[in-house]
């Protein structure tokens, strides 16, 4: 993108949301939605800083027209409250499924030089974009590691999302066989990778419903180092087996929104 396209689309995300209302309007919305697409494409990406909250001032390489949330750094609020409550400088930090890194960079602000945070991300596209970040905000203390996170180590296939449907593609998941958009990515369980790095004291994970996975490969890690976790839930099944996997691990939970629970070893 030119650096004048680049402005248009930073101006984009400020204010095409108080437009809404004008596309609704025959002649004046066809206008608009003609003009949009003509000056920031769909696939258009934009350099810019979030706005305010506890991540203002970090650099994202967003889309214009999805990433209005990210910008103004209302990104799942209750998430960012549970890292500035449970992290503390020194920490290491694991975000599993963490997408184009907007916690992965929240934590390496919080846990400081002498912590550190792992940030895993299967899809190739998008890692990419999180390594862009990560560079783009100076943060020499995140490690990317382009893998799924699952209950053994070997590959798994892995559905990505329609960026048509998903521009960030946020809804990639591992799924049993390939087909149609499906990539074969490595994967690799919680306990073997913590053989050969630091352990974490705090756990971040949305891996699109695989979460129960995540954490059966996780079963000497939260019995020893029983590190905090914020995990998203993504359906009743998915609630109760977590649940379950948490309270045989001897875990307090409580839900912080319709979505995500939080896990503290008792």
């Amino acid at each position: 993108m030119s650096p004048s396209n680049g402005r248009l689309a930073q101006l984009f995300l400020r204010y095409a949301s108080p437009l809404v209302g004008l596309r609704r309007l025959p002649v004046v919305g066809r206008c608009l939605s003609w003009a949009s697409r003509r000056l920031v494409p769909r696939d258009s990406l934009a350099w810019v800083q979030v706005q305010r909250g506890p991540a203002q001032g970090l650099w994202l390489h967003l889309n214009p027209r999805t990433g209005r949330t990210y910008f103004e750094g209302g990104g799942e609020p209750e998430v960012q409250n549970a890292l500035q409550q449970y992290l503390r400088p020194g920490m290491i930090f694991y975000d599993i499924g963490a997408n184009i890194g907007f916690f992965s960079l929240l934590a390496a602000r919080i846990v400081r030089q002498d912590g550190w945070v792992v940030a895993f991300e299967a899809d190739p596209e998008i890692a990419a974009r999180l390594r862009e970040h990560v560079t783009r905000n100076d943060f020499r203390i995140i490690s990317v590691e382009e893998k799924a996170v699952w209950s053994e180590p070997g590959t798994v296939f892995f559905a990505r999302t329609d960026p048509a449907t998903s521009p960030d593609r946020g809804l990639g998941h591992v799924v049993a066989t390939g087909a149609g958009d499906t990539i074969q990515i490595n994967a690799v369980s919680l306990d073997k990778y913590v053989q050969t790095a630091p352990a974490p004291d705090f756990v971040k994970c949305d891996v699109e419903g695989a979460e129960v996975e995540v954490f059966r490969g996780a079963q000497s890690l939260l019995t020893h180092k029983r590190p905090g976790i914020l995990c998203e839930m993504h359906s009743d099944a998915n609630r109760r087996l977590l649940l379950e996997t948490f309270a045989r691990f001897d875990y307090a939970c409580k839900s912080l929104d319709e979505h995500h629970v939080l896990a503290l070893p008792q």
